[in-house]
């Protein structure tokens, strides 16, 4: 147990605070499941907290209950009943009449049906008689429900939107929907289309949600109704809706959902616009009202209440004239069922038991829009957030270690509360989300870390880095760790550093030629040289790889200039090896060549391994890049490469040759790759550079005959510069072979 606590607390309270910190904030930037559940549920107790708020008179709701359904029969009723409702709440005054119902397949008519197998009989008999053809053509009509309810839908005063869903994905469906069929549904949801989309900038690719295919109305009544209105809901992995859907792209069009139809039609329509930022959706106007939303086009429902909260009327009391004339006048009436078995029931923050009706979602988003009366989670909330994390974690790193144990729980508990009633205060008079969990996280952990690390001695912490990284680093290095620990993170952390990796050519036909024993003295003799000139420069030996060596540079010391220390190293190497090469050429033993690589980038470095055994070392594609430059040199014969990385922080130090743009072996993109020169190089030698970047200018510009001709120049001029024969050669065979316009002078590497 203790050893286990040694090993967590190996350094101060403040780098405890500070590397704790930064755990939480990692872990609030990608997102723990758990945590993130838990922040959901403060974000429902703060509904709760608040308490109701009273609607926006202009949305009401005619239900379907259990009331409707004992007068007028079960469910679903005859289109010829909802026509009636239609002309009903027209004639009282109703502005807008949305359906949260589909009519999605043609009415079931018995009397239809009748009519038609008396026509078919008729066609059989051969009976011919105008009279009576008339008499079945006008029954027919009179019969056909969905005709009468298309034509009480358009001749309606009241504005009438049809609601309809979307198949998210083709997983949705027990079918693969055909591309005709998937075409003819979206031209019945053609009125549902947003008018117009602006984009802050060119080819924004907006991250709008994704739906598979449309589940419209049958024909004759979408062309009916004034426009239609998706219904889908995408509740949040504990089933709770806290966010609605504004906006979700079919094919190559955006759609709009039942509540902005709705409120769109009730203010007649002013302009409607879906606008587009370079981060995501920022938001959608219409005409004065901005709706907020977050960047994949989703809106915070701000719940006024439990359900019956809005006003509900039954149908049956409106088609039998039971309500006071006037009860509709000039507001959205919103159809749905609330009955039980028969309606759309919803997890909601006000009511997580499953009883809260769909229908009730979509007038609290009309409401919101009408209202503006919105919640927010803008993207600067996140700022707000790491602030907190911030803060709290700071605040009680600063202050714990200076107070007596009673006086700083005390004082934890106040910071906790203090944060839970900001964070309260924001909701209700701002309507803000701002994260609890995560803050509360970071002042949680790190109490509780500087509280058992009183337990760990000053002395243990010392031997623990000495043991630690005695191996890895000079005496110097080590020295300055142990009077500075702070300095130290132990574990994982992401740094910027410079990467070393060296290898010797051709070792194993080398080795083959000698015995075991000359083996491991030339070896040793040449590992030694190597890992004091990476000791000289406070590198840090990550590890011998056979004849290979891997070195860090800007860590676990910061070093600000690491990428230059790396390139110091380098040359050093190749002069340390031309020492021991005149030395063993003297002996009569075969000289050794190496290549170098070197990349500078964001590394996640630390002791990785287990409690028993482990490595201090680095990890990452920067890392990987760095032992894909050291392979390079063999295509380009030469000694040492670096990344564009390093180049950029070395340029002004080090003479330095551009040699190539290319794709090394596992990398998708392209790295420039340059050449180490030196820190002072002759005059001839610039100039060669020179000429050499004026080829590689023409051949990036596929001008093969110049580049050819500088590169013979080059060639002229410095007969160990393989690279400019390497470019004649390329440039040969690409002028037998075009590689086209969109070439990009990129050359990708089959091998490390």
């Amino acid at each position: 147990m203790k050893k286990s606590f040694k090993s967590i607390f190996s350094s101060n309270p403040a780098s405890i605070t500070i590397g704790l910190t930064i755990i939480v904030l990692i872990l609030f930037s990608i997102g723990i499941p758990f945590l993130d559940l838990v922040e959901l549920k403060t974000f429902d107790l703060r509904f709760f907290s608040r308490g109701t708020q009273k609607p926006s008179p202009e949305v009401v709701m005619a239900v379907i209950d259990e009331k409707s359904l004992d007068t007028e029969g079960r469910w679903p009723w005859p289109r010829s009943k909802i026509a009636r409702l239609i002309d009903a709440l027209s004639r009282d005054g109703a502005k807008v009449i949305s359906f949260d119902i589909g009519f999605l397949e043609p009415d079931q008519n018995i009397n239809l049906g009748f009519i038609k197998q008396f026509d078919q009989q008729v066609r059989v008999f051969n009976i011919k008689d105008n009279r009576l053809s008339k008499f079945i053509e006008e029954s027919a009509l009179k019969a056909d429900n969905d005709r009468t309810l298309a034509r009480t839908i358009k001749n309606a005063k009241a504005k009438v939107i049809l609601g309809y869903f979307f198949h998210m994905s083709q997983g949705a469906l027990d079918y693969k929907m055909e591309k005709d069929e998937i075409d003819k549904q979206l031209k019945r949801i053609n009125n549902s289309k947003y008018p117009l989309t602006l984009f802050d900038k060119d080819n924004i690719e907006a991250p709008f949600l994704e739906a598979y295919a449309p589940e419209g109305n049958i024909e004759i009544l979408a062309q009916a109704a004034d426009s239609t209105g998706y219904f889908n809901m995408l509740p949040d992995q504990d089933g709770v809706v806290r966010w609605m859907p504004l906006i979700i792209k079919c094919g190559r069009e955006i759609f709009t959902p039942l509540s902005i139809q709705s409120v769109w039609q009730f203010l007649d329509q002013p302009q409607l616009v879906v606008k587009v930022a370079g981060y995501g959706i920022e938001g959608i106007k219409m005409g004065e009202r901005f709706i907020p939303t977050d960047e994949d086009g989703r809106a915070l429902v701000n719940y006024l209440g439990p359900e019956n909260t809005f006003p509900y009327y039954s149908i049956s009391d409106i088609l039998h004239g039971r309500l006071p004339r006037g009860t509709f006048e000039n507001k959205i009436v919103l159809v749905g069922a609330t009955a039980i078995g028969i309606y759309d029931v919803r997890n909601v923050p006000f009511s997580t038991s499953g009883e809260y009706p769909g229908l009730e979602i979509h007038a609290t988003v009309m409401d919101n829009i009408l209202r503006q009366n919105f919640l927010n989670k803008p993207n600067w909330t996140l700022i707000y957030d790491v602030l907190a994390i911030i803060i709290l974690g700071f605040l009680t790193g600063i202050v714990i270690p200076r107070l007596s144990a009673f006086k700083g729980i005390l004082f934890a508990i106040g910071l906790f509360i203090i944060h839970i009633l900001a964070s309260r205060w924001l909701f209700i008079h701002y309507g803000l989300w701002v994260n609890i969990i995560y803050p509360l996280l970071a002042l949680v952990l790190i109490y509780t870390s500087l509280t058992l690390y009183h337990y760990i001695t000053e002395e243990r912490e010392r031997k623990k880095i000495k043991g630690a990284f005695n191996y890895y680093v000079s005496s110097s290095v080590v020295n300055e760790m142990l009077k500075n620990p702070d300095k130290l993170k132990l574990g994982g952390d992401k740094k910027d550093l410079s990467v070393l990796f060296s290898d010797i050519r051709g070792f194993t036909t080398i080795s083959e030629g000698l015995s075991p024993e000359e083996l491991v003295r030339l070896l040793n003799e040449y590992l030694t040289v190597m890992t004091d000139i990476v000791f000289k420069y406070d590198g840090t030996l990550d590890k011998y790889m056979g004849d290979a060596i891997m070195a860090i540079y800007g860590a676990p010391l910061d070093q600000p200039n690491h990428p230059s220390l790396a390139c110091y190293s380098a040359l050093e190497m190749m002069e340390g090896l031309k020492r021991l090469n005149e030395e063993w050429i003297r002996e009569g033993k075969r000289p050794l060549d190496i290549g170098i690589g070197i990349n500078t980038g964001m590394m996640m470095v630390g002791n990785m391994g287990s409690d028993q055994r482990f490595d201090y070392t680095v990890m990452g594609d920067a890392v990987n890049l760095g032992s894909r430059l050291e392979g390079a040199n063999k295509n380009y014969k030469t000694n040492i490469l670096i990344s564009e990385f390093t180049y950029e922080k070395v340029r002004h130090e080090f003479v330095c040759m551009e040699l190539d743009s290319a794709k090394v072996k596992g990398k998708t993109l392209p790295v420039r790759v340059y050449q180490l020169m030196g820190e002072n190089v002759s005059a001839d030698r610039r100039e060669t550079i020179k000429y050499f970047h004026k080829g590689l200018e023409f051949y990036k510009q596929q001008k093969w005959d110049q580049a050819i001709e500088i590169f013979q120049t080059v060639t002229a001029m410095d007969r160990d510069m393989y690279a400019a024969e390497l470019y004649i050669q390329r440039s040969l065979n690409l002028k037998s072979n075009p590689p086209g316009r969109d070439w990009d002078g990129v050359f990708t590497m089959t091998t490390k």
